[in-house]
């Protein structure tokens, strides 16, 4: 545990105890073996002037939404000491009415929702409190023994509380523990089972004893020989019967949450280890690391056996006993998906309907195995009972969540494959994906395609899609990093040189085949055994307006694109029993990709006698086709406005004369 702070970079806050205040609460969030995603919370007490010019003291502690890993002054809300002290007085209250109360006692009506344990920090009679979730304190905490060990190891100058519900429960608790002690003669309050506040009149002194009490926690499961050491990461997943097994998961755990959601495979060292323990059963199964975990993974993960789709369903019906058990009146029992499981011999997978909550998810595991290992060293781990988790998995505020909930995008937790995705239709098909929630493998012969687009929502796979080695090998990429596929947009293409049927060389005619015809049917071929396990799956093919309309020089082009468009029609003839749509949309004269350049587009317009911007328009409507016009087109056939579509041929063309 290293202590990150450095007297000349806090020299630059020298007097502002706010500045100060997001100075040391970056340094704790920098740790993530103090602080994950949004979990911790600081404070500091500052007296200033009101607009009355009247002298108030104000309790400046973390807001909702904000991670003290890169927290600002504005994630501070400014909230009333004494209307806080008051109300750790009162007999009950509600969280619910806590919050409310809470906000009537701001300053900044605009700011956001304080810290539910704002009351707590209040009562703690010093300028700064830093409370972190330490992995290592917890560890500790979820032994046999932890609340006597922890006692041996940290002495009389440790306040050691038993666990107690966080927000207004906690502050009451607290506060009648604390009548009468003399807070000088204690560095911190350790709550077994939840985190370490520490406190002082100086950011430093503060922050200082948050990392010597983590590092004597760490330092003595070191010496215990129970620190956590895993072996290599290896590629255990790689037969196309797991795969699919894999993206069955996937498809089942999406059936049971309600939604698409993402699946991610980890075969890190710590996954594979800990996937490998003899008694994972028992070791898995005992509850988080701390309670604030179970909004992000559920209590417990499913754990996978011979038949893992079967133990997706036998966890969702333990998970609605369990509900049943501990539910009050009122509860609406969450979806009974695991948030994650643990693959024996394979490796830990996370369910999410995005990236961004996968990362959570994952980090949150990689933690908790690592302690739940390292306190088996240390005589076994024992989380919290089921009844204590539910209560905060069920918490009021996290149910009133429910019920304020944001639409998702169209397509949140959708996956994707888009082939040609370097440029033009391709690379404007990805963008819109992404842009309504989907995450996308987007496919290019060009090597550039691997670090072209900025978003961990898109994986970038170097490929040849008329080589099925190259295919198979980037669908194994997709299917272990997202879980699965539910979109196919097959747009690969090139245009070949224009000539007369008899001038046409074998040459190009094999080669507009290949890339036109031939590598749409391996691409599809090669993705159907993983669009039969999507959800709501969908394939796209971009034909062109060629095919009801082709010209003069351009069989070489047309003839390709036509059977490309009779390949799709039997498709949804064939995939339809399967619940896959197949459509084709037919574009034209869209002039924003890399074959059309400047001089192209200039020597064409003179050939029909017009402007550049009179060629571009040169259709029934007189508009423009762009690629972001057909990418938007797309994106509404993979969705539900499309559902009962399929075997369609839609033009993008602006009203073609010759087609119509």
């Amino acid at each position: 545990m290293e202590n990150r702070w450095r007297d000349a970079d806090a020299a630059a806050f020298a007097g502002d105890l706010l500045q100060l205040r997001v100075y040391t609460s970056r340094l704790l969030g920098q740790d993530p073996d103090l602080v994950l995603h949004g979990g911790g919370n600081t404070s500091v007490k500052i007296t200033q002037k009101n607009f009355f010019r009247e002298s108030e003291s104000l309790l400046y502690v973390k807001g909702s939404g904000w991670d003290l890993g890169s927290i600002e002054a504005a994630g501070f809300p400014a909230v009333k000491m004494d209307v806080l002290l008051k109300m750790a007085q009162l007999d009950h209250l509600s969280d619910t009415d806590m919050v409310r109360l809470q906000r009537t006692a701001m300053i900044d009506p605009g700011a956001p929702n304080p810290s539910v344990e704002a009351i707590l920090h209040a009562l703690i009679p010093f300028t700064f409190v830093d409370h972190t979730h330490a992995d290592a304190v917890v560890t500790l905490s979820n032994t046999p023994k932890g609340e006597e060990l922890l006692r041996e190891l940290y002495g009389p100058r440790m306040l050691i509380f038993p666990y107690v519900m966080p927000g207004f429960i906690l502050a009451k608790d607290v506060y009648q523990r604390t009548q009468n002690i003399d807070w000088s003669a204690y560095d911190g309050i350790i709550l077994l089972h939840h985190g370490v506040f520490t406190f002082a009149d100086e950011a430093k002194a503060s922050y200082a004893r948050m990392i010597e009490i983590v590092a004597k926690a760490e330092a003595y499961i070191e010496a215990q020989g129970a620190s956590c050491s895993p072996g290599a990461s290896i590629e255990t997943l790689t037969a196309e019967q797991d795969l699919l097994t894999l993206a069955a998961i996937r498809r089942r755990v999406s059936q049971l949450q309600g939604r698409a959601s993402l699946c991610r495979l980890s075969q890190s060292p710590l996954s594979l280890l800990f996937s490998r323990q003899k008694n994972l059963q028992q070791i898995a199964t005992q509850g988080p690391l701390t309670p604030d975990h179970v909004i992000r993974t559920k209590r417990i993960p499913a754990i996978l056996g011979e038949d893992p789709v079967a133990a997706i369903d036998e966890y969702a019906e333990e998970y609605q006993r369990y509900f049943d058990n501990n539910k009050t009146d009122g509860l609406t029992c969450l979806n009974p998906a695991p948030c994650w499981a643990v693959w024996p011999g394979i490796g830990s997978l996370k369910f999410g309907g995005g990236v961004k909550e996968l990362g959570i998810i994952d980090d949150i595991n990689q933690h908790s195995m690592k302690s739940i290992l390292q306190a088996e060293k240390l005589g076994g781990w024992r989380a919290l009972p089921e009844k204590d988790i539910f209560e905060l998995e069920y918490w009021e505020l996290e149910q009133a969540k429910l019920k304020k909930g944001a639409a998702a995008a169209a397509l949140q937790g959708k996956v994707a494959l888009v082939t040609g995705a370097a440029s033009g239709i391709g690379k404007a098909c990805v963008e819109s994906l992404i842009a309504e929630g989907a995450v996308v493998a987007a496919l290019d012969i060009d090597p550039a395609i691997e670090t072209q687009f900025d978003s961990t929502s898109v994986m970038g796979l170097r490929c040849d899609v008329t080589d099925r080695s190259s295919l198979h090998a980037a669908l194994r990429s997709l299917i272990t990093h997202f879980g699965g596929l539910d979109i196919l947009v097959s747009n690969a293409g090139a245009f070949p040189l224009s000539a007369g049927i008899e001038d046409i060389e074998d040459a190009n005619w094999d080669k507009s085949m290949a890339i036109n015809l031939s590598s749409h049917q391996r691409v599809l071929s090669s993705c159907i055994p993983y669009l039969k396990q999507g959800v709501d799956p969908a394939v796209i093919f971009i034909a062109s307006k060629n095919v009801p309309a082709p010209g003069v020089g351009a069989s070489t082009y047309s003839v390709a694109k036509a059977g490309m468009t009779q390949l799709a029609r039997i498709a949804a003839l064939e995939l339809a029993a399967e619940g896959i749509r197949v459509n084709t949309l037919h574009p034209d004269a869209v002039f924003d990709t890399a074959i059309w350049t400047d001089e192209v587009l200039e020597k064409r317009a003179r050939h029909y006698g017009l402007s550049v911007a009179e060629y571009k328009t040169r259709n029934l409507l007189k508009t423009e086709i762009r690629s972001s016009d057909v990418a938007a087109l797309v994106c509404a056939l993979a969705g539900p406005l499309f559902a009962k579509t399929t075997g369609a041929q839609i033009p993008i063309d602006g009203g073609n004369d010759r087609v119509i």
